[in-house]
């Protein structure tokens, strides 16, 4: 296993210090996300930035859980699941979406699980989703932003999954309390 780096504002390249001061301004602290980034000041700046862009969205913050959770579970993210179920209480979100976003279980709600298969669609078939899958997603209440948007909250996930993939990044002590695995299915 390749080792990679949490950086820390003292240790990080020149270029990615400032980013790492902008994590622990935004956050508190350096996610070990952002200090496994920080390798690569491009990365970590187009990640943020992205994360920023999507915070900004066409979606409230119940959508924009399910699109990052959905994604974060579809890539079996066991960094994201974890943070991004402490980002979704931050932002007062039902914990009982949180929880059936983390189970893959019904979301009780048929716009969000719209939502939640238009994010699976472009994901699993990387965008190219029928025109018939469009306008579904169109008829539950979205718009076309919120297509757009979709992909927006999948190029930040695909930073920040494939990141927590390859470095192996600890989930941060914040959220070690929200650890997730994901679910086999039983045999039936």
């Amino acid at each position: 296993m390749t080792d990679f780096t949490l950086h820390t504002a003292e240790t990080a390249p020149a270029a990615a210090k400032p980013l790492l001061e902008k994590s622990v301004k935004d956050f508190g602290f350096v996610p070990n996300l952002h200090a496994a980034m920080a390798d690569s000041p491009q990365l970590l700046q187009a990640y943020q930035q992205v994360h920023e862009l999507f915070l900004a969205s066409s979606f409230d913050a119940e959508e924009k859980t399910v699109v990052w959770q959905t994604i974060n579970v579809e890539h079996n993210c066991h960094y994201c699941v974890p943070a991004h179920t402490g980002v979704a209480h931050s932002m007062k979100v039902d914990a009982a979406l949180t929880d059936a976003l983390r189970d893959n279980a019904p979301l009780g709600n048929a716009r969000l699980e719209a939502l939640r298969s238009f994010t699976l669609k472009v994901v699993r078939e990387r965008g190219v989703v029928s025109d018939a899958d469009v306008a579904e997603f169109l008829a539950a209440g979205f718009t076309k932003a919120n297509v757009l948007d979709v992909v927006l909250g999948l190029s930040q996930k695909v930073m920040s999954n494939y990141v927590n993939h390859l470095a192996h990044t600890p989930v941060d002590k914040v959220f070690e309390k929200f650890a997730w695995e994901k679910k086999v299915a039983e045999p039936a």
